[in-house]
């Protein structure tokens, strides 16, 4: 056994530098671990993690902002690739990864707030994260680089505690985040350009006051992939464009109050030398009773649009900024929509708002601003609905004003290879329309009809959404859209397109598949279908207004629509997304200009989309079903539940007595639950979510569940582990691990638990047969170390490296890598607050990369086609 030992210890002071860094670390966020300021290593040779956490931090006061560098751990070159927080808004307001070759301090953390600042020297913004925002992944082959031949020897960690009532119950801030690296060259190097307002005053009570920012670029050329825009709390929207030969190209536009997270830039769009880089804040003073200024407190405001970028690694220049205003000329040609507020309703409203201080709305239910359960998974309700549900082929689903569930189904009407000639002429008019109730309200809860509707109307129903208590259908044997009241009496309130007419211009449809509905302005959008492959938009009184075909995302095709089959209005992003059936993917769309956004295709669609709904819960949940792929691709037909953000599948669902046969349309309620329509079995399944701490029955009293970690002093044992069972009138409210329970809380020990606190006196080790049993274990323990110490001596005799890390190992190209010292800024000008603007203090996202074994960035939701390498 000591032979093992000191083999074990030589190899480990034998082996590359990198292994020094070696900690046994929790991975839970906000787990404090080692109280070493060293980074925290994990990985093999070539790709590996390090932990970056601040040291058990009690900050002193509001709005303080404490920083501590961590030496990058190599000399070589190395590629971050991903990047993931470990913080919660509750307790961290933001915090910034900077890059820099010599920190203000290399022994402890300290207060950055002031004039000290981060870097001595001048520093590169890499990372930034507030507010619970989502993640975002790199695209392939880019990475930020840092260590060996740039001047990034230190990373130096932010943090800004906005509020610290936090604390109050004196715990100790161990966040931060991980650093995902390579040491494999990345062909593109990442970037962040940074557009920004400095001297924005905000007159009180003004409803618009625009800050805008523009610079001409003059460089190699870069490929945006991301951007974040940035304001305090009256910011309405934040756009950013390329203007080029006086046409204005977005590259992205989003607004400030929601999660201030890196999203997908529009696709397709390169900066070139010669081009300007635009953005426009829009601001309102409403309510105001002073005028606002640019600062770093919760009384000032801040206008940022960040643009994250690849270029060639030859060319490649770290980080830009852009201060200056721009002309009035040029700003007179910017696009309209850039004036236009995004408007976030008040349920999505966080409640702790900029800077740390409460800002709650009043009257936001609380369902609507629920967040998953770390155990959240859609399990089918067997016995819903209770009473029998006769219905025909059920094509589409809706939630109306009321919460309940709005059914549109075909009734004794089929589709088959009779029902359309080759025009696309429905052939089966002698049939007459649907004779029964078409349209069904029911109850979610336990599925009972409450109201039914749409006789002799309808020949072969198909889309169905709401607009509060009206309902907009599509008829595929039509060819018409319809409005319809909600109310019983089954009066059309507008129709578009002519009657049995297939059409392709804005008068006609051919096969109209879905309808989507704008919350705001009510507008509609119309996924037509079958025939045509394009979204048309019209006015809440039929008016039209435009159309498009699908996006691309791929630089060297564009594929066209194949059954844009199922659409959803994504009120809080202000977007339209659109099941694309044939191609087995989800595209989105601006509302406003119907331009594309980004696109989702995983394998596991096995080819093809059926329908999509959307929760605007954990910053954007996407749900959709799949169906029988034309492409005789196998996979398992079933719903998903997908992060809008990272496009991860974070669920999936399907029945569980019977399989689907061909899942047509789903909706979500405002409590997460999912109810799936499905055109081959002619029923509607429900699915709800079951908690980890939900409540159960034991014998006969229902008591809430939780399993804390205790110790029990007993003169049996001295530690063990207990169930604590509180019931509900226990006053534990919002407690996650209960540190004080009220005298009264009744606490049951579980059977089981009790026994292991007994102890079995019968219960006793033999040493005699332990001894035995040992011995074979021993030797082998004995050979084994010997092999292990000899090929761990050849294997570091042949390759050792120096111990020392970081180091001055050349300089960064580019003059546009300077000293960015807001606080100084600030400081000429009176009445401006300089405190954490030290070295750029802003507010801002975060990445995510759980990849470590290998060396490449995965592209899920940036998949532009890299720039071809240059000589």
């Amino acid at each position: 056994m000591t032979l093992a030992v000191v083999c074990v210890t030589h190899g480990q002071g034998l082996t590359d530098p990198l292994q020094r860094f070696k900690r046994s670390d929790p991975n839970e966020p906000g787990s404090c671990g080692s109280r070493s300021r060293q980074p925290l290593f994990r990985g093999n040779s070539n790709n590996f993690t390090i932990d970056l956490r601040m040291p058990r931090i009690v900050p002193p006061h509001s709005d303080s902002y404490l920083c501590m560098a961590f030496p990058v751990p190599t000399k070589q070159d190395l590629y971050i690739v991903d990047f993931t927080p470990y913080a919660s808004m509750d307790t961290v307001h933001h915090m910034l990864l900077f890059g820099c070759q010599t920190p203000v301090s290399t022994t402890g953390y300290w207060d950055c707030g002031g004039a000290q600042g981060t870097c001595e020297d001048a520093g590169s913004i890499m990372y930034a994260w507030a507010r619970n925002a989502p993640a975002t992944k790199l695209p392939k082959d880019v990475g930020f680089r840092v260590g060996g031949h740039t001047r990034v020897s230190y990373f130096v960690l932010q943090m800004h505690y906005g509020d610290v009532t936090a604390f109050r119950d004196q715990h100790k801030d161990c966040s931060g985040l991980s650093l995902t690296l390579t040491t494999k060259p990345q062909p593109f190097i990442a970037g962040i350009y940074l557009l920004m307002t400095v001297d924005t005053v905000i007159p009180p009570g003004n409803k618009v006051t625009n800050a805008d920012s523009a610079c001409d670029y003059t460089s190699p050329p870069m490929y945006p992939f991301a951007f974040r825009t940035h304001t305090h709390r009256l910011g309405k929207v934040v756009s950013g464009y390329r203007v080029r030969d006086g046409k204005w190209t977005l590259i992205g536009r989003q607004s400030p109050q929601l999660p201030q997270a890196f999203y997908s830039a529009n696709k397709g769009v390169d900066i070139q030398n010669g081009d300007t880089i635009a953005a426009r804040c829009v601001f309102t003073g409403e309510g105001k009773s002073s005028e606002t200024r640019i600062g770093g407190t919760s009384d000032d405001e801040m206008c940022n649009f960040y643009i994250m970028y690849y270029m060639d690694r030859t060319d490649a220049i770290p980080f830009f900024t852009c201060m200056k205003t721009g002309s009035n000329e040029l700003f007179q040609e910017i696009p309209s929509e850039a004036n236009i507020p995004i408007t976030v309703p008040s349920n999505l409203m966080h409640s702790m708002m900029h800077m740390g201080h409460s800002d709650h709305q009043d009257g936001a239910p609380e369902d609507a601003a629920r967040s998953l359960d770390r155990d959240y998974h859609l399990e089918q309700v067997i016995n819903w609905p209770q009473g029998l549900l006769l219905t025909g082929q059920v094509t589409g689903l809706a939630i109306d004003s009321n919460s309940n569930l709005v059914i549109f189904h075909r009734g004794d009407h089929y589709w088959d290879n009779k029902s359309f000639d080759l025009e696309d002429r429905y052939q089966q008019k002698i049939l007459g329309p649907i004779q029964q109730s078409t349209i069904l309200v029911l109850d979610t809860v336990k599925g009972d009809i409450l109201k039914a509707s749409g006789r002799s109307m309808f020949y072969l129903p198909h889309g169905m959404t709401t607009d509060g208590d009206d309902y907009w259908v599509t008829d595929v044997a039509l060819h018409q859209v319809f409005k319809v009241s909600g109310d019983g009496k089954d009066q059309i309130l507008l129709s578009l397109g002519e009657a049995f007419v297939p059409g392709s211009d804005h008068d006609h449809f051919c096969k109209p598949t879905d309808v989507a509905v704008d919350t705001q302005n009510g507008n509609i959008f119309i996924s037509d279908g079958y025939c045509n492959a394009r979204i048309l938009k019209f006015s809440a009184d039929g008016t039209y207004l435009s159309q498009w075909g699908a996006g691309y995302s791929d630089r060297r095709r564009r594929v066209p629509f194949r059954i844009p089959h199922s659409l959803v209005f994504l009120p809080d992003r202000r977007e339209v997304c659109v099941a694309d059936r044939e191609n087995g993917r989800i595209q989105c769309f601006i509302a406003e200009t119907g331009e594309f956004v980004k696109e989702i295709k995983k394998e596991e669609f096995s080819g093809e989309v059926f329908a999509i709904a959307y929760s605007p819960v954990e910053d954007g949940l996407i749900y959709a079903v799949n169906g029988k792929s034309s492409f005789g691709l196998s996979a398992p037909l079933q719903g998903f539940v997908i992060n809008y953000s990272t496009k991860d599948i974070i669920d999936t669902f399907q029945p569980d007595n019977k399989d689907f046969i061909m899942p047509h349309d789903l909706v979500v309620t405002k409590d997460g639950s999912v109810f799936v329509g499905d055109v081959g079995t002619k029923a509607v399944y429900k699915f709800t979510s079951e908690k980890a701490h939900r409540s159960v029955k034991k014998a006969g009293i229902e008591v809430q569940e939780l399993e804390v970690e205790a110790f029990v002093q007993a003169k049996l044992k001295p530690e063990a582990k207990v169930r604590i069972e509180f019931k509900p009138e226990s006053p534990i409210v919002g407690s996650k691990t209960p540190a004080v329970v009220h005298q009264t809380q009744k606490m049951v020990l579980d059977t089981e638990q009790k026994e292991e606190v007994k102890l079995d006196k019968d219960q006793s080790v033999f040493p005699v047969v332990m001894t035995t049993l040992l011995l074979v274990p021993l030797l082998l323990v004995v050979i084994i170390a010997s092999v292990i110490c000899y090929r761990k001596r050849n294997q570091f005799e042949v390759k050792s490296e120096p111990t020392s890390v970081g180091g001055i190992l050349g300089k960064l190209r580019g003059k546009a890598v300077g000293s960015l010292n807001l606080g100084n800024f600030f400081a000429t000008h009176k009445g401006y607050s300089r405190q954490g603007f030290d070295q750029l203090s802003t507010e801002g996202s975060d990445q995510e990369r759980i990849d470590e074994d290998t060396s490449d960035s995965e592209n899920e939701e940036y998949s532009a086609l890299p720039p071809p390498r240059t000589s």
